[in-house]
Order: C-alpha cells, then sequence, then structure tokens
C-alpha cells in the first residue's frame, strides 16, 4: 500500500491544504481557533478515538496500520524499527494507557470539571487547557510530536503541530486518529503543518499566535524558538537530554547485561534521549575499562548483525568519523582504545577519562570509568542534561547507586535492556507533559454555593453520546464480564431483582464513583462541616452499601459512625443518642423499624434532623410519621444506584420523591420505550439504559439496568441544567396475575392513599393444591380493619385487579397485617422483596 492517502500539503482541522491556503489560515489563526475552545471538549472523547487506534494498529493487516507504515518506509524507517514503531503507539494509546496518564498527571479522567477539591468549602479548581499549543516537533523520532498532540488533545488545546517536512507521519496519523473519532471534534482541535525552519515567516506567526509552545531540539534550536515567543507565552522545552548505562564489578562481565546494553544502544539508533550514549563502570581501574570495551564490542556487533540499520546522513557520518579519528590519535597516549565494525556500523570508543561526553550516535558508544565515591563530583555540573540510567547491579549496590545518581541530577533509573521502555504515566524529564500543557485554575465562592460540587452543572450537561453497541439486558450482565484483567474491586448485588451478580471495579473507578457519590449527597443537602452522619446501610457478603457510603462520607471529610445495619434496633438507637448523631443514612425499611422499635429514646432525644436513604421507595406516609413523631426535617435520597452500574442519579432541594438529576460525568442515560429500542417521547415511561464511560473493572456500555422511568422537562429549580428523569418503578413491580398484568406500586398507593397505611407493604403469589391462584397483600403492622374490609378497598380502588379478581375469578385475593421481622427481604441488602413469587410456574 502507497502513503498516497496523504497529500503533499497540510492538515488543517479536517482538511488538506496546500502552501498557500495554509499561509492564508496562518495569517488569521486567531479566527480559527477561539470558535474550538468555546465547545465542550471531554478527554473520554480523545481515550475512545485513541483506543480504536491502538486496535488497529495491533492488526498488520488493517488498511489504517499498512497505510502509516507505508509513511515510514518513506521515511526511510527500516522494516524492524517501524513495526516497533507502530506496535510502541498502539501500546501508549491503549484505553488503559491514557487513563492512567489522566489519572497520574490530573487527577482523574475529566480533569476539566470545575469542581470542588475540598467539599467542605466553597472553591472549585480544574485543569483547563492553555489554549493554542504549538508543537515544534522533531525529525529523528517520528512518533514523538503525534503523541504530544494527543497529549495536548487530553490537556483540551488546539494543537498546531510543525513537522520537518520530510516525513508525512505525523499528518498520517493524527488524520486517522481524527477519522476515528465519530463526534468529529479532535479534527477541529488539530492542524499540522509540514515546512521547514527556514521558513521562519511560518514559524514567527505560529509562535506569535500560541498560548504555549512545545519545543524539541538542541540547545541551538530551542534558543531560536525561545526568540520568537511573546511574553507569557509558556515555553515546554524538551531540550537535548544525555543517558548512560552504570555497571558494577557484579554485572558488567555477565552476558545478560552485556546483551541487554547493547540492545538499548541499538534501539531507535541512538536517536531517543534516554539511549545511552555513555556506559560507566564503578571503577578507577583503567585496564578493566579496556577489557570491558574489547567484550562489549563482541556483544554489539552481534546485537547489530540482526538488523539492518539506517545509514546516517552526510553531516552525522562526518560527526562520527572526526570522533573515532581523534580516539584513534589518543590511543598513542594510552587514553582511549577504539573498537569499530570494518563496514562502520558501530563504535566502541573506551576513554580513561571520566567526564560525561555526548555520542555521535548510531551505535556509537563511550566506555568509561566512574567509581561510585566520584558520582557527585563528575555528574552534577551536568545535571541539566542527564535523564535516563540503566543500572546493573545487585539489590543493595542498586539502592545505594540509584539514591546516588538521581541526586546528581538524572531523572530517570531503570536496568539495563529497559533504559528505552516506560509505564503508563510516567513523568517525562522530571515533570507530567499533561500539566505543562495545561492550567490550574480555581473559583472561590461564598453560601450561596454550599450545595453545589461543579460549577458546571450549572452551565450544562457534559453527557457524551452512547456507544453504537447492542443493548445488554440485565439478565445478561454477565456477558459485560469477558474482560476482567483490570478488576480489582469486586461487589455482589443484593439480588432484590433476580439472582446476585458480582460487579467488577478498578480502585480508581471505585474512588471516582465515590467522589460522584459524595458530590450528589452534598446536593441533597448533606452538610460536611456540622452533619454528625450514622451510617446504617447494609454490610457483609460482598454487599456494597455499607463501604459505599463509608467511603463517601470519608470523602466529604464527614463526622461518620460506621455502625452498618444491625438487629439489635433498640441499641442502635441509644447509640444514636448516646454519640448525637443528627443524620442517618440507610435503607427505609431498616430506618423505619430502629424508628419503631427505639421510639422512646428516639422521640425524647428528636435530635435526628436529616435522613439520606437508598435502595427502596420511602413512602410519603411513613416520612410524615418520622417528622410528626421525631421531628426530622429533611429525608431524601442519598443517591439513585445499583451495585453493577454504579452512582447514577442523585437529588437537589427542589427534587420530589422520585426525581433524580443524572450524574452526567459519569453516565449517559438513554430512556428507551418499552417494546422497541428507540427513544421514548419526554415525559413517556420507557426503560432506562445506561452507560458507563469511565468504567475501567469492566465496561458497561447501554446496560438495561431494570429500571423505568421518564425523562423530566424544563429547568430545575435548583439551577442545574445536566438531565432529570423520574422512577417509575422496576420491570420486576410489573407481573402478571391471573393472566393480567398488574403493579406493585398501585397497591402501595392504595394501602397510602386509600387504607392510610404507613408500614411495609409486601405481595406473594402462590397457589392451592388445584392450581388456583392466591395473591396476598401482607401490611406491616397490627391490623387496622377486617380483612374483608381492606379487598374491598384494593379491588374498588384498583380496577385491573377488580377484573382478575370479580369478574374473571382467576384470582383469589388475600390482605393480612405481620410484623416487621415475618417480612421477606434480601440476605446482602436487607432489601425489602416487593414481590415474592412461590407459583409452580410463573404465569
Amino acid at each position: 500500500m502507497t502513503a498516497e492517502w496523504v497529500p503533499n500539503g497540510h492538515y488543517w482541522q479536517g482538511e488538506w491544504v496546500d502552501d498557500a491556503e495554509a499561509q492564508r489560515r496562518l495569517d488569521a489563526l486567531d479566527d480559527y481557533v477561539p470558535g474550538a475552545l468555546a465547545q465542550p471538549f471531554s478527554p473520554l472523547v480523545v481515550v475512545a478515538a485513541c483506543d480504536r487506534l491502538a486496535a488497529a494498529l495491533t492488526d498488520p493487516d488493517d488498511p489504517h496500520t499498512q497505510r502509516l507504515a507505508a509513511l515510514l518506509r518513506e521515511a526511510e524507517v527500516p522494516e524492524d524499527e517501524s513495526a516497533r514503531t507502530l506496535r510502541d503507539i498502539a501500546a501508549a494509546l491503549g484505553r488503559e494507557a491514557l487513563e492512567t496518564k489522566l489519572t497520574r498527571e490530573l487527577g482523574g479522567i475529566d480533569p476539566g470539571r470545575l469542581a470542588r477539591f475540598d467539599l467542605r468549602r466553597e472553591v472549585f479548581e480544574a485543569w483547563l487547557p492553555v489554549g493554542l499549543l504549538v508543537h515544534i516537533t522533531p525529525g529523528n523520532a517520528p512518533a514523538a510530536g503525534a503523541l504530544s498532540v494527543v497529549e495536548g488533545l487530553l490537556a483540551g488545546n488546539v494543537n498546531v503541530a510543525k513537522t520537518s517536512g520530510d516525513s508525512r507521519f505525523t499528518h498520517g496519523l493524527l488524520a486517522t486518529l481524527a477519522e476515528l473519532d465519530p463526534t468529529g471534534q479532535i479534527a477541529g482541535r488539530v492542524v499540522v503543518l509540514g515546512f521547514p525552519s527556514s521558513r521562519t515567516s511560518w514559524l514567527e506567526r505560529l509562535c506569535a499566535a500560541a498560548d504555549a509552545v512545545a519545543a524539541w531540539g538542541g540547545e541551538e534550536a530551542i534558543a531560536g524558538v525561545a526568540a520568537l515567543v511573546r511574553p507569557g507565552c509558556r515555553l515546554v522545552d524538551w531540550g537535548p537530554k544525555l543517558s548512560f548505562a552504570y555497571l558494577t564489578a557484579d554485572t558488567w562481565s555477565a552476558p545478560d547485561t552485556l546483551r541487554a546494553v547493547a540492545a538499548d544502544i541499538c534501539r531507535l539508533n541512538q536517536q531517543a534521549c534516554s539511549s545511552p550514549q555513555v556506559i560507566y563502570l564503578d571503577t578507577d581501574d583503567t585496564e578493566e575499562v579496556f577489557a570491558f570495551a574489547e567484550r562489549f564490542s563482541t556483544a554489539l556487533a552481534d546485537a547489530v548483525s540482526t538488523l539492518s540499520p539506517a545509514e546516517p546522513e552526510l553531516l552525522e557520518s562526518a560527526e562520527i568519523t572526526n570522533t573515532v579519528l581523534v580516539a584513534e590519535l589518543e590511543q598513542h597516549l594510552d587514553l582511549t582504545r577504539v573498537h569499530a565494525a570494518p563496514d562502520g556500523s558501530w563504535h566502541v570508543l573506551a576513554d580513561t577519562r571520566s567526564a560525561l561526553r555526548a555520542s555521535p550516535l548510531h551505535r556509537t558508544v563511550w566506555v568509561k570509568p566512574l567509581p561510585r565515591k566520584r558520582i557527585q563530583e563528575v555528574l552534577r555540573p551536568m545535571r541539566r542534561y542527564l535523564q535516563t540510567v540503566g543500572l546493573g547491579a545487585d539489590r543493595c549496590d542498586t539502592a545505594e547507586l540509584a539514591a546516588a545518581v538521581l541526586a546528581a541530577g538524572a531523572q530517570r533509573v531503570t536496568v539495563p535492556g529497559e533504559m528505552l521502555g516506560s509505564y503508563n504515566g510516567e513523568p517525562h524529564d522530571g515533570v507530567y507533559a499533561l500539566q505543562r500543557y495545561s492550567r490550574r485554575v480555581d473559583v472561590q465562592l461564598d453560601a450561596r454555593f454550599a450545595t453545589d460540587a461543579c460549577l458546571d452543572d450549572l452551565v450544562g450537561a457534559r453527557e457524551l453520546p452512547a456507544p453504537d453497541v447492542p443493548i445488554t439486558a440485565k439478565a445478561d450482565f454477565e456477558q459485560l464480564q469477558t474482560d476482567l484483567s483490570r478488576a480489582e474491586v469486586f461487589f455482589r448485588s443484593g439480588g432484590s431483582s433476580g439472582a446476585p451478580k458480582l460487579s467488577a471495579f478498578t480502585w480508581d473507578d471505585y474512588h471516582e464513583h465515590m467522589r460522584h457519590g459524595a458530590e450528589g449527597l452534598l446536593a441533597a443537602g448533606f452538610e460536611p462541616r456540622t452533619d454528625r452522619a450514622m451510617n446504617l446501610f447494609f454490610g457483609g457478603l460482598l454487599y456494597g452499601g455499607f463501604p459505599s457510603f463509608f467511603s463517601v462520607l470519608e470523602t466529604l471529610n464527614a463526622v461518620q459512625f460506621p455502625m452498618a445495619a444491625q438487629q439489635d434496633h433498640v441499641e442502635v438507637a441509644r447509640s444514636i443518642v448516646e454519640h448525637r448523631v443528627d443524620t442517618l443514612l440507610g435503607m427505609p425499611n431498616y430506618l423505619l423499624r430502629v424508628f419503631t422499635e427505639g421510639a422512646e429514646e428516639l422521640r425524647e432525644y428528636r435530635g435526628v434532623r436529616k435522613i439520606f436513604y437508598g435502595g427502596e421507595h420511602f413512602p410519603e406516609s411513613q416520612q410524615a410519621w418520622l417528622r410528626e413523631e421525631f421531628g426530622v426535617e429533611l429525608i431524601r435520597s442519598a443517591a439513585y444506584g445499583s451495585v453493577d452500574a454504579g452512582p447514577l442519579g442523585y437529588q437537589c432541594g427542589a427534587s420530589s420523591a422520585r426525581v433524580h438529576h443524572l450524574f452526567s460525568g459519569l453516565q449517559t442515560l438513554e430512556i428507551l420505550e418499552l417494546d422497541e429500542d428507540r427513544p421514548a417521547p419526554v415525559g413517556e415511561t420507557g426503560r432506562l439504559v445506561f452507560t458507563a464511560h469511565t468504567r475501567r473493572g469492566q465496561r458497561l456500555d447501554r446496560y438495561e439496568i431494570g429500571d423505568l422511568g421518564r425523562w423530566v422537562a424544563g429547568d430545575c429549580e435548583c439551577g442545574r441544567r445536566t438531565p432529570r428523569f423520574e422512577l417509575l418503578g422496576r420491570f420486576g413491580d410489573i407481573f402478571r396475575s391471573g393472566s393480567h398484568f398488574l403493579n406493585y406500586r398501585r397497591f402501595t398507593a392504595v394501602a397510602e392513599d386509600a387504607l392510610g397505611h404507613t408500614g411495609a407493604v409486601q405481595l406473594l403469589l402462590d397457589e392451592d393444591a388445584n392450581a388456583h391462584e392466591r395473591l396476598t397483600v401482607r401490611l406491616e403492622g397490627e391490623a387496622t380493619r377486617s380483612e374483608e374490609d381492606a379487598v374491598r378497598v384494593f379491588l374498588d380502588e384498583y380496577p385491573a385487579l377488580d377484573i382478575a379478581v370479580r369478574r374473571d375469578r382467576m384470582v383469589e385475593l388475600r390482605v393480612e397485617w405481620s410484623p416487621a421481622d415475618r417480612f421477606e427481604q434480601t440476605a446482602a441488602s436487607g432489601k425489602l422483596l416487593a414481590v415474592v413469587d412461590r407459583r409452580a410456574r410463573n404465569s
């Protein structure tokens, strides 16, 4: 495949343009930047596109891979180095690598959220782009410029990459990345101009318009760029660096060590800053230096024999010749020894002087003595240039020598053979690139924003589109667990809507979810500076309720009493009073039992001001009882979420009972029609389908969670503009009995509104000996009227039930009052089972 798909021109925000058009646009560069920067841009868009490109590059037969390989051939990159370059790019652009990079360098996957760093203070912070970021890319590392632009995109910048003009690889790689972004946003933030540095008028225009300039090159090149940068523009210089291997007597004779150092020298023709240019030996014996150089020349010759290295350019060849010639002359002074390949493909230059000296590269390396006692003396004067040390030593010496070379100015220490390697999130030259490509901003506000965790929510939702994949039903949850290689934390669902499932998270997932949970609790009215909270959610059996809210309260830096749901409800009530707890978190049915059995203590105390609940609906009649009898002032959902999907929605001060705001920083929500996979009209009931864009432990794309709901139109009185939805029950709330579909929610509504019931409601479905269906409505507490009267009320108030019972005579209806301990609950979460089906078959 040829490289003709990349025109001999320039790539400008998704278009290929010639020199004349590029010059015209350069004259009006400021006209192209503000519009792009004004658009909300999530790094998750970049992560998704990069992951697609990384997947393509792992397949040598993929058209994208073949086209980029053709561009490398055009640039005369050797075949083996070309393949390695594409593999390295794929590793750098994978989802895991970029997510780790964002988290390590900017603190999270969405660092642009203007959110409270400390949830106890109304101070909002974010990492925002510097603006227009110009990259003066190196000519000797084909991938470096493109990867720098990816870093600029992750930071949210508009990026202009200046290449030498000889290679079109950067153009092709970034154009391919833009092609793989269905949103089109990446293309709008990328410009690639190929021109020689001698065209100073173009370079001057770029630097004049830039908010930051990232430049590679030698000192002279960096100084030239610095002279063009205007005052106030940030210069990010990735200047020249020197790296070396350092070997002790324990390792310098080991064949494996020699092969590893030779491999580091051969890779990329020593063009990388981390390539060793010198091999230091921990000795002051010159004869040992000469002997090692002779042995190492054999190892280097073997390594080069397996390669097809590119020939150095004319000036590079001249520098090598000059350096070797001087070293040969100094042999007569017994200062040096020269070992070289007959064809000049490698050189080993032994030198008795310890001073650090740059190599002319192309597999040319110095061998010098440097006893450990002289490390500071010799290396510290060169500290501005030191980068990587390949340290070959035993365990104890490694610790000592690593500290010594780092103190002298080195930035990285690794082992021989890994000098050009890296790990996800690794700093470069002692700094994080994303921080240099960003600016840290803060907004300091007052008590009007006490319940706001993110200012962006007052402007608009940062919701990403749902991926183009099939919907996964709740029953098929296991299909989303094909790759759990990154999973670190597992939680088990409570089993209230089917068989319990194990859900997988990374620790980063968990902490990110708990951070959003804390923000939701703040919006609901929790005050971390004054509230004294008792966590009464259920724990154990891998259930996530108790530990999750433990972490939420920890994130809020709140006062917490981690009691968990205990069966001695009276003792829990006494503990609330003893510790002056004023805020409770737990399941509604459990909290009601604490208030019922501990009524004497709690009624006298009247100190519980707030209740935040989760997992179940909290009937208004029961809330009214708590307000009237115990003085509770605020009762609100702690969060809407699930073990399998994490936090999904939160309530604000203006939310009614079942209405939640979407956690749009974590989730995308689709509400689809009940019988078709298309959007339900606003206000109409549909199935809730969630996509968790930041989930790493397991992907959660278009997951049908099992709940019903509808969009709530209009703006919320709280001022937030995140989407709102109303929960309307679960799929399981609708069941079939006597060939009719009935809804659990209708039973609870009749019990509360027509019977004045304030306790739990549970439906039992079973059959008699003749297989006739029986539906029993179980009500918590003492009977307030006869069963016959209660049955009549249900039939009068619920027409569909009346048809099944009276007209069709297919169902026998019963009503019974029972104590709370007879109600069936899930073992892990303590949730009330709404419908208990004991029929031999599900009708």
